[in-house]
């Protein structure tokens, strides 16, 4: 199975269609339509298909036959994740409400005046998260792969605003590295995802359902280079109108070995990562072989 590229498959012309019945007919039928669309991945994309029935199969233990149902509702999950982050952003009329798990912690991190680093996986709906962090009074930056086709995010910028939160994009450069530092010196939060990296980068391993895994070093380097309470954050969802939100007590890792911490991190958001991935196999987004081997270290 392929590696992940660091980019999204989606494009400006899909987008387009449901962005036109949100705005003409609501959600629902946007969910419809959607029901249709996901046929295609279903029957047509072997590769990210065989990676989430192995995950199904050898991971959580579902049997041959379950974990096919499985896979076409984790597309139509994945689909309605994509629609709904453009509800939230263009401000058009819905029933969404949320709970929050653990947002007094957020705020403990704003009043320690030291700024944070939150971390999260490809797992539930990412852009809900950011959505919902608003609530927490600080600027919140997003870190992440320039993944989007430019003229994908041209068309979602006029048609739903710019993102509320500031995004740096990682560079190969490594000025992103100054513009967190910047945030975390001004008390702002940093969220980046810490369970994929692009081929060709370093990564650490780690015990993960019952299997070593591969996970980004970036984030773990950051996190122990910058010595801030680190939490992490993830929003599922429960029912058709309804998020929950994730937030983790913020903990400082203080071990003087600086690969002793980034190991303890990794650990820790493994861990963490597991029992969500166990709790909604369903809304883990991951379309690669996420235990293929490496020789990248």
């Amino acid at each position: 199975m392929p590696a992940w590229q660091g980019k999204s498959n989606t494009t400006t012309t899909g987008y387009r269609i449901f962005i036109t019945v949100l705005r003409i007919a609501g959600v629902s039928p946007a969910y419809l339509l959607l029901r249709f669309v996901v046929l295609y991945y279903f029957f047509f994309d072997r590769n990210a298909s065989n990676a989430i029935l192995d995950f199904f199969r050898t991971k959580i233990g579902f049997t041959k036959t379950v974990a096919w149902r499985k896979l076409y509702r984790n597309y139509y999950l994945f689909g309605q994740s994509l629609i709904d982050r453009v509800v939230l952003m263009a401000g058009i009329k819905n029933k969404f409400t949320f709970n929050f798990d653990g947002e007094e912690n957020l705020h403990d991190l704003v009043r320690g005046k030291r700024g944070g680093l939150l971390l999260s996986a490809h797992i539930g709906n990412w852009e809900i998260a950011g959505h919902l962090l608003k609530r927490i009074g600080t600027r919140i930056h997003i870190v992440m792969f320039d993944g989007e086709h430019q003229q994908i995010k041209k068309y979602l910028d006029s048609v739903t605003g710019k993102r509320s939160m500031n995004i740096i994009v990682i560079k190969n450069d490594l000025s992103h590295i100054y513009e967190i530092s910047d945030a975390l010196k001004n008390n702002e939060l940093v969220c980046m995802h810490a369970d994929r990296f692009v081929e060709g980068n370093k990564i650490m391993q780690q015990y993960f359902l019952g299997a070593s895994a591969n996970f980004p070093m970036g984030p773990f380097i950051l996190a122990a280079q910058f010595k801030v309470p680190v939490s992490f954050v993830f929003a599922l969802k429960e029912t058709k109108w309804h998020y929950h939100f994730f937030a983790s007590v913020p903990k400082e890792y203080k071990n003087s070995d600086k690969t002793s911490m980034m190991q303890q991190i990794l650990y820790d958001f493994a861990g963490e990562m597991e029992t969500k991935v166990k709790q909604y196999p369903e809304q883990w987004y991951n379309y690669y072989d996420f235990w293929r081997k490496s020789d990248k270290s």
